[in-house]
């Protein structure tokens, strides 16, 4: 705590709010931090030449990349209003993030303290150590205002000698920054703290050349944050090959806001001209942390322009929820991966692993065995880093759209290449070119009109949308992979299983989760909380015990199940079955020949685009 600069602060910001009220645009923010030690700061909201007589003012409830609600309200205290004099305006609270301030002239200064303890891309960080924002975390804004621009001044301590990293426009005062509108202003993470950065240039095959960095929140040595900025950049470049050319940022820049540290928790957020990335981990410059790198980037284009039309405008006041998350955090999640692998900085088996979570998540899982790529997108409102206290059935009626997109992408990238000579490089490309360069929201029709114009083949693509989004066949995905010497096994062949079982810590063999639809414990009756007692005449008191009897019976044997369900022992048949568990696995690794059509097919595929 600087205890000096704390008896500043009045005289300080009375004298700042003078000159920057003076030069302010209708609308603008100055946020001090008198209490980091205390995770608090202090955000007053400007707004001039109002043309109504009241104003309403609110906490957004849903955030970019967010598609179900957080409450940033309950973090928001000591709400008080004042006039161009600084006289007291009267506030009331019509609800629990919404303030109205009646007045009689067209000025009010809104003050209110914010508390942020939750430093990742979708709440708020405020220490002593460094500032995270997510821009709806913390500010308030005014209805009906989405249009005017805004300017924000950050208060820091001098004497902390940090540094802010924001996509915000930055003005000639370094502290104080410009965005043209509310929309705009609610996508711009911003980092103050002592940072370190790396930068380069691109260049598009326009001749126009942007400006990237990379601005680090975290211990590293030098030569380690080096060579991991110029592994992140070449990733950049692997992705604009994709394309042909990145985006034209809107001030010529992007930035990446990576806090790799043990404080921060788990997230990546992208954003327009920038992406928002927190590890909470010791950083070494290991290759695994490209990936979130990748996909986040990929956004850039993916989401952030070729937007869908459920998302634009995003609602900042409710879930926003969308029929294409499939498609524009799924196939995201397919190219994150296949981006690092084209980078050189994985080895093009390493690929397996994730097309085998790829494929498990469409063959095996309940929510994309029984439901849509459409049904998933839909109930991101409810499952996007959503809070629910009660229990609810997703292990059977939801699968999440990353994997699932991605389950997508990967059938359709390889019959493409198959029957068609063209790749999904080629389609993201058509996309970009009808959607996300003139920034026309695109509809799940919009979508299979390109892939049939592609293709040449609007047959197929009507049958590919009716099977694979809006229907939920599986693909054959043995062929598919078969062209690039990759095999689908089943390693749990000729075992026996009862399902993919979690079990608590509390007496015996206590089902942790709900049991899954079609898996031998769903169908003999027992579910979540029911502790196994029996399998035939056989006592079962802990999972090795489990193990040991499975392992001497076969796949297809009926047997007894005993369990207690709520102090009432129970008994049913089950039927034992094959773990149905694929993985994708090399032929090279599985003994099998692989020939020349088979390694060009898979440097076609899995090789970089650069030259």
């Amino acid at each position: 705590m600087h205890t000096c600069f704390m008896r500043k602060i009045p005289l300080l910001v009375s004298l700042l709010l003078a000159g920057f009220f003076a030069l302010s645009q209708r609308i603008s923010y100055f946020v001090s931090f008198p209490n980091l030690a205390h995770h608090e700061a202090q955000v007053s909201l400007i707004v001039s030449d109002l043309p109504t007589r009241s104003a309403v003012f609110r906490m957004s409830r849903s955030s970019p990349g967010r598609y179900a609600t957080h409450e940033f309200g309950k973090n928001v205290y000591d709400v008080k209003a004042f006039d161009e004099k600084s006289g007291s305006l009267e506030v009331l609270r019509r609800d629990g993030d919404v303030y109205e301030v009646p007045r009689s002239g067209g000025y009010i200064r809104l003050v209110y303290t914010i508390f942020g303890n939750y430093a990742d891309g979708t709440y708020l960080g405020l220490d002593q150590e460094d500032i995270h924002i997510n821009m709806p975390a913390m500010f308030m804004w005014l209805k009906g205002a989405d249009k005017m621009p805004i300017t924000i001044h950050f208060d820091i301590p001098q004497d902390l000698h940090w540094t802010i990293a924001t996509q915000l426009k930055p003005t000639s005062d370094p502290w104080t920054f410009w965005a043209p509108g509310l929309q705009y202003f609610m996508d711009c993470p911003t980092k103050i703290g002592n940072l370190s950065y790396r930068n380069w240039e691109l260049r598009n095959p326009d001749g126009k050349t942007y400006q990237f960095r990379l601005a680090f929140d975290g211990k590293s040595d030098d030569s380690v944050l080096t060579a991991f900025s110029q592994k992140v950049a070449r990733m950049v470049r692997e992705e604009q090959a994709i394309f042909s050319e990145t985006p034209a940022y809107d001030f010529g820049n992007y930035t990446f806001l990576a806090s790799i540290n043990p404080f921060v928790h788990g997230d990546g957020m992208e954003h327009r001209n920038s992406t928002m990335i927190s590890i909470p981990a010791e950083f070494h410059g290991e290759d695994f942390l490209l990936e979130v790198f990748a996909h986040e980037f990929f956004h850039c284009w993916n989401v952030k322009r070729i937007r869908p039309r459920s998302l634009e405008p995003f609602n900042f006041e409710k879930s926003n929820m969308s029929d294409e998350l499939w498609f524009a955090e799924g196939f995201t999640q397919y190219y994150g991966e296949l981006v690092v692998v084209r980078s050189g900085m994985q080895e093009d088996t390493s690929f397996s692993d994730a097309m085998t979570g790829y494929i498990n998540t469409k063959l095996n899982t309940a929510g994309a065995k029984f439901y849509s790529p459409v049904d998933a997108s839909r109930h991101a409102v409810y499952t996007d880093a959503g809070v629910a206290v009660d229990k609810t059935n997703y292990p059977n009626m939801f699968a999440s759209y990353y994997p699932y997109g991605a389950s997508v992408a990967l059938a359709l990238d390889l019959q493409l290449r198959q029957q068609f000579g063209k790749t999904l490089d080629e389609l993201m490309q058509a996309a970009w070119k009808r959607f996300g360069k003139p920034e026309i929201p695109y509809t799940l029709e919009g979508l299979q009109e390109t892939l049939a114009t592609l293709t040449g083949d609007g047959k197929f693509a009507a049958a590919f949308f009716s099977k694979y989004i809006t229907g939920h066949q599986a693909p054959d995905y043995k062929p598919l992979l078969a062209q690039a010497g990759f095999l689908l096994i089943r390693p749990g062949e000729g075992k026996s299983w009862i399902g993919n079982l979690r079990f608590t810590d509390k007496e015996g063999l206590t089902l942790a989760s709900a049991t899954i639809r079609t898996t031998p414990l769903y169908e003999a009756g027992a579910d979540a909380d029911d502790r196994i007692l029996k399998l035939g005449d056989t006592p079962l008191k802990n999972q090795r015990e489990l193990n040991d009897w499975l392992s001497v019976h076969k796949p297809g044997e009926t047997h007894w199940l005993t369990y207690m369900h709520h102090g009432v022992e129970k008994t049913s048949r089950i039927t034992l079955s094959e773990n149905p568990y694929w993985k994708v696995v090399t032929y090279e690794s599985a003994g099998l020949p692989v020939n020349e059509q088979m390694r060009q097919f898979r440097r076609n595929w899995l090789g970089t685009r650069l030259k």
